[in-house]
């Protein structure tokens, strides 16, 4: 074989090998973009109408916010009605094929009325989700649980009016109350269950009245009741700790009408909390 001709194969050799690269470079999105339409196993899936037709739109277990226009938005993807249709406030109906109960909420970042749905079920969006989904995610679940750390009441900064659910807006008792609605999906309120729940020393007396329970000892979901001080204080509780400790969100700790996280113990110090009402 001539030099001549040698150069030429190998140089027709590296031209097929960098186009083999080529493509192989140009199908890795395809690879990664498993949202197309197919509900899956390992996803949960909206459906633009009820009773689960219309197109789909498939999305891994957690999504915090959907986007609202194009071209950003997740979309309804397979052929039927809506498809091309932001998914955000726009779903009728889902099939949950992950391996957990998956929870779908009113607002982004996992807030405001949710609804559950079971692994491997179907289920139309209630009157208050369909077509005002935002988010969804896995739902906490009893025992052991825990939930995120995180300051995502609507109101932060405000320090004057009532909000909707009827507690001064910037104080801890708004805050609890928007935490049990948003994290619990129960929509609580300042006369739940036709009782005035008040001022946070109050609460754990409200719960008794209105048949739920207060324990002496917290589990992630319970709202921590302190009842000394001139009204009291309350707190959500995201997580309890092996060693006994727990861990709270809360607003108006410090005064300032501001969000605090913290590591706390049971007892009946100004710092502390001795009673848990248990919603859920």
């Amino acid at each position: 074989m001539s030099t001549r001709v040698g150069r030429a194969l190998r140089a027709i050799g590296v031209s097929v090998a960098l186009a083999i690269v080529g493509v192989g470079t140009a199908a890795a999105p395809a690879q990664a973009a498993s949202r197309d339409g197919v509900c899956d196993s390992g996803e949960f899936c909206y459906f633009y109408n009820s009773d689960y037709a219309g197109s789909i739109s498939d999305h891994v277990a957690s999504q915090a916010d959907y986007g609202a226009t194009q071209p950003s938005c997740f979309e309804f993807k397979s052929a039927g009605n809506g498809q091309g249709v932001c998914v955000k406030n726009n779903a009728a109906s889902a099939w949950n094929r992950t391996g957990s109960t998956i929870r779908v909420y009113f607002n982004s970042d996992f807030g405001g009325t949710s609804q559950d749905i079971a692994s491997g079920a179907k289920a139309n969006l209630n009157a208050s989700l369909k077509n005002n989904n935002a988010s969804h995610q896995p739902a906490p679940t009893g025992g052991g649980s825990s939930y995120p750390a995180k300051d995502d009441y609507p109101y932060r900064g405000a320090t004057t009016g009532v909000d909707p659910w009827n507690f001064y807006k910037g104080q801890c008792t708004s805050f609890a109350a928007w935490a049990v609605r948003s994290r619990l999906g129960i929509a609580f309120h300042n006369y739940y269950d036709g009782v005035h729940w008040g001022n946070a020393n109050n609460w754990a007396a409200a719960a008794r009245s209105a048949g739920i329970p207060v324990y002496g000892s917290p589990k992630a979901g319970d709202v921590a009741v302190r009842l000394g001080g001139t009204w009291g204080h309350v707190a959500f509780v995201t997580r309890v700790n092996s060693n006994g400790t727990f861990e709270v969100d809360e607003y108006n700790y410090n005064g300032g009408s501001a969000y605090s996280h913290r590591t706390v113990s049971v007892g009946t110090a100004n710092s502390q909390f001795s009673q848990f009402v248990r919603f859920k």
